[in-house]
C-alpha cells in the first residue's frame, strides 16, 4: 500500500488587491491610474460593492457593484487626480478601496505622494524605511463620522505625532525624513468632549500606510430630576472677618416705671377711699350737732388731723331727715 502526501492547500485570494498604480510620486492636479481585482471567496453567487477612497479625488470608476459567482474574480480600473500641496512640502496621501461582500468589509491601500512646488525631486522625501504613515477615520456607536476629534499617534520607537479628525471623520499623519513613523505596534488614542475616550493598536509595515477605525461612544447625559428646596442655615461668620453678627433677641425687663406706676394707682385708691370715709363721717357729724345757720359759703374744716392730703370740699348743711 503506498502512501500518498496531501498537497498543501492554497491560501484563499484577498477579497481586494491592488494589482498597479501609475505613479507613486505626481505633482497637483496630476493623474493616478490604479487597477485593482475583487474575489468572491464564498460558496455562493454575491453583489460586491466596491466604493474608491482616500485623499485624492476619483473622476471615474469611483464606484462599481459587480455579481461575482463563487470563487469569481474581476479586476476593474480607476482614475484619480492628485489635489493641491504646499510649496515646499510632499504630502503622502492613501488611495482607499473598500468592497463589502457577503456582509464583510475589506480594504487595501495604497500611499501615493504628492509633492507641492519647490519640493525636493519625487521619491525625495520619501522615507527609506518605516510605516509611510497612518490615516483612518472616526466614527460613532451609529456609524456617524465624528470631526474635531483630537488623536494622538504613538509609534513602538516612542514618536508622538498629534491631529484632528476633518468634519467627514477622517485623519492622516505622512511620514517623511524629518519624520519617521517605527515600523511595529502604533496605538492611536482618539480624545473628544461627550464621548467616552477610544483607543486601538495596529501594527505597521514598513513601507506601507496603518490604517486605523475607532468608534467612540457617547457618554450618557444623567437625567435632570427637580431638586426640592430646602431651607440652609448661614453659617455663622467667623470673628473678624468684618460681617456685622446679628444680635440675639433679648428680653426686656419690667421697667420699675410700671411698678411704680401701680403703686401710685393703689395708694391713689386707698386715699380716695379715706377720702369717702372722711366725708361720711362729717355728714354723720353734722346729723347729730343741734341746728345752726351756717352761711352758705363757709367751708368745712377738715375732719381730722390725719385728714389733710384729703380733697377739700364745701358742703351745704343739711337738715335732718
Amino acid at each position: 500500500m503506498l502512501a500518498v502526501s496531501a498537497a498543501p492547500a492554497t491560501a484563499a485570494p484577498e477579497t481586494v488587491r491592488i494589482l498597479s498604480v501609475s505613479a507613486e510620486n505626481v505633482k497637483p492636479n496630476e493623474t493616478v491610474r490604479v487597477q485593482y481585482r475583487v474575489t468572491n471567496n464564498g460558496s455562493r453567487a454575491e453583489t460586491a460593492i466596491v466604493v474608491i477612497g482616500g485623499g485624492l479625488r476619483c473622476t471615474s470608476g469611483c464606484r462599481v457593484e459587480p455579481k461575482l459567482g463563487p470563487g469569481r474574480s474581476q479586476t476593474f480600473d480607476t482614475t484619480l487626480v492628485a489635489p493641491a500641496a504646499r510649496p515646499g512640502e510632499t504630502t503622502g496621501l492613501n488611495i482607499s478601496i473598500g468592497v463589502r461582500l457577503a456582509g464583510q468589509n475589506t480594504y487595501a491601500h495604497k500611499m501615493v505622494y504628492v509633492h507641492g512646488p519647490g519640493a525636493s525631486s519625487p521619491g525625495g522625501d520619501k522615507p527609506a524605511a518605516g510605516v509611510s504613515g497612518v490615516s483612518g477615520r472616526v466614527r460613532d456607536a451609529d456609524g456617524k463620522a465624528i470631526g474635531g476629534v483630537a488623536l494622538t499617534i504613538r509609534d513602538s520607537a516612542g514618536h508622538e505625532y498629534r491631529t484632528t479628525s476633518s468634519p467627514s471623520g477622517q485623519f492622516s499623519v505622512t511620514a517623511s525624513a524629518g519624520k519617521t513613523i517605527a515600523a511595529g505596534p502604533i496605538t492611536v488614542r482618539a480624545v473628544k468632549d461627550g464621548y467616552r475616550t477610544a483607543r486601538t493598536t495596529v501594527r505597521g509595515s514598513a513601507g506601507d500606510a496603518a490604517t486605523v477605525r475607532l468608534t467612540l461612544s457617547a457618554v450618557a447625559t444623567p437625567a435632570k430630576t427637580s431638586a426640592v428646596p430646602t431651607a440652609e442655615a448661614s453659617p455663622p461668620a467667623a470673628a473678624g472677618d468684618g460681617t456685622p453678627e446679628a444680635a440675639p433677641p433679648t428680653l426686656k425687663a419690667v421697667s420699675d416705671e410700671g411698678s411704680g406706676s401701680a403703686l401710685f394707682f393703689l395708694l391713689g385708691g386707698l386715699l380716695f377711699a379715706a377720702g369717702l370715709g372722711a366725708l361720711a363721717l362729717v355728714v354723720m357729724r353734722r346729723r347729730n350737732a343741734p341746728e345752726a345757720d351756717v352761711p352758705p359759703t363757709q367751708p368745712l374744716a377738715p375732719a381730722g388731723r390725719g385728714m389733710a392730703d384729703a380733697p377739700t370740699v364745701v358742703l351745704r348743711p343739711l337738715k335732718p331727715l
